[in-house]
């Protein structure tokens, strides 16, 4: 049984200690599912493995408050413990940062406010750490998009317990060089494929990753190369050679305009997009993000990485990020969330979803 009258710490580890890699999300999403029903003011509905409960109190405005269920692969990080740094209690383990810190705030406000100021609706899904056609909220946006109708959006991903605005939008490619076999004895009789990816490395390797200011957020790209592959065997000089390339691009371009500027980069080459993910801009100067970041404080950062408020943005929601821990220890080994920014990011929330 999952205790949503637990602290959302204690709810933390809970969750942690469920293994749900993604794809594997269906135990904790039973788990959430069941102990959403027994609070009477919310209106639980299950797609696949996302849970949306959601109030239905006649508010003139709702918004949507969303968080993935799934973590990227346990590496001897689970179960959780508790840990001191600096002083300061701290949760350690898979999921704590990326994102069921985020998540068990969520879980923990769901149940008790009863009588919120606006109607919420609450979203946790599936998928989020793979390849984007299997995200379960875009799984949302396609099949029901009337679950997320709302008027503004929040995402628990990680941002260190202040707002980020926005996020960069993402695209992988692969970058392939083609040679002929021959036996590596004989490898004047061939052509090497891995040797004809050196120029693609160098060219890489020379690129100077620009900053770009969006609605007086600075949002910092890249482009790199994330894998490498070639060859079929220790004797056989390859023909084939895939370099795949990374490029995070700041939310001033569209994702198409992202695709033109890879495929000029690389000009030369046989280049096939094989994921590709729209960024956000930040979205702040709505009324609701207004009022939120008022009601949070601190000021407003960029979101580096890409998360599901671009998915808001495309729907014409504007969507900020707000959620415990630092968002450099996520998929990290050592991942660990202070309790302090759980217990911070749940005083924030409340406090805005409670002001009259």
């Amino acid at each position: 049984m999952l205790d949503l009258t637990a602290s959302s710490a204690q709810i933390t580890r809970t969750i942690c200690d469920v293994p749900s890699e993604s794809g594997d999300e269906k135990y904790l999403a039973d788990l959430v599912a069941e102990a959403l029903a027994a609070y009477p003011h919310l209106e639980v509905i299950r797609d696949g493995d996302a849970v949306v409960a959601r109030t239905n109190l006649g508010r003139d405005t709702r918004v949507i408050i969303a968080g993935h269920l799934d973590t990227v692969p346990i590496n001897e990080n689970l179960p959780t413990r508790m840990i001191e740094e600096d002083g300061e209690p701290y949760i350690w383990g898979r999921g704590t940062v990326d994102m069921k810190a985020g998540v068990a705030v969520q879980l923990k406000l769901a149940a008790e406010l009863t009588d919120p100021v606006y109607d919420v609706t609450w979203v946790w899904y599936d998928n989020e750490e793979v390849a984007a056609v299997k995200n379960g909220l875009g799984r949302l946006a396609r099949t029901r998009p009337e679950l997320l109708e709302g008027s503004f959006a929040i995402l628990g991903e990680p941002s260190n317990g202040g707002i980020e605005g926005g996020c960069n939008g993402t695209l992988r490619a692969v970058v392939r060089t083609r040679g002929m076999r021959s036996h590596s004895a004989r490898s004047w009789k061939g052509e090497n494929a891995i040797h004809f990816a050196a120029p693609i490395l160098t060219k890489l390797a020379g690129y100077t990753a620009k900053t770009v200011t969006v609605d007086g957020l600075d949002y910092r790209e890249g482009l790199n190369a994330v894998r490498i592959s070639g060859g079929i065997a220790g004797n056989v000089i390859p023909d084939l050679c895939e370099v795949e390339v990374n490029y995070r691009f700041a939310p001033d371009k569209s994702a198409e305009e992202a695709v033109r500027r890879v495929t000029a980069f690389f000009d030369e080459y046989d280049v096939e997009i094989t994921d590709l993910s729209g960024g956000a801009r930040p979205g702040l100067d709505a009324p609701l993000a207004r009022s939120f970041a008022e009601a949070v404080g601190g000021a407003p950062k960029p979101k580096y990485g890409w998360t599901d408020v671009a998915r808001f943005s495309e729907l014409g929601i504007p969507a900020v990020n707000y959620g415990p821990g630092d968002g450099q220890l996520a998929h990290h080994d050592e991942e660990r969330v202070p309790v302090a920014q759980i217990d911070a990011v749940e005083n924030g929330l409340r406090a805005w979803l409670s002001a009259r």
